[in-house]
């Protein structure tokens, strides 16, 4: 699988499930289900590695915005959540996390944010396919701390200054 194939996946079960992360898992494990063991651990690969891509604390103070609040689960959910809306904005938010404020449409911090089920859906389907837990995918391990420089995010001033765009959508 290769990444466009990846994110043709991701795309369509986002679009069918309308948004909802959930539904969205549940549709990529159906979809994952019917593809190869090989091809359910190469969607895996492409999935972890864009996890740990995000494992930043400037996208983590952007989660903190729009959450109004985020702990180290909650963000881990969070990047599962930004993979799941797709190429755009997942690379939008790489490059630029301030830009979320233009890239999301409606956000609900209340159900939107979360896509914890998303970072096991490559997981479900391998086992249903195989009846074994999946393989060790052979990719380098998450850095133990997030790249870049620590923000305090106790200070809405500093988040107001770092995220001018997402604090005047979301916190104001």
């Amino acid at each position: 699988m290769d990444e466009m194939e990846f994110w043709e996946l991701v795309d369509a079960a986002r679009e069918a499930a309308e948004g909802d992360a959930e539904d969205q898992a549940d549709l990529l494990v159906e979809r994952l289900a019917q593809l190869d063991p090989e091809s359910v651990l190469d969607f895996a690969r492409h999935f972890e590695s864009r996890y740990n891509r995000a494992y930043r604390w400037d996208l983590w103070g952007a989660a903190w915005v729009l959450l109004d609040g985020a702990s180290d689960d909650a963000f881990d959910f969070f990047r599962c959540w930004l993979i799941g809306q797709g190429r755009d904005v997942f690379e939008g938010a790489l490059h630029n996390p301030d830009s979320l404020a233009d890239l999301l449409g409606d956000f609900d911090e209340e159900i939107d944010g979360d896509g914890e089920e998303l970072g096991y859906a490559a997981d479900e389907a391998y086992e249903q396919l195989t009846g074994t837990v999946a393989p060790d995918l052979g990719i380098a391990p998450a850095p133990a701390e997030p790249e870049g420089t620590p923000l305090d995010f106790e200070s809405e001033r500093v988040l107001a200054e770092r995220y001018p765009k997402l604090w005047d959508r979301f916190r104001e």
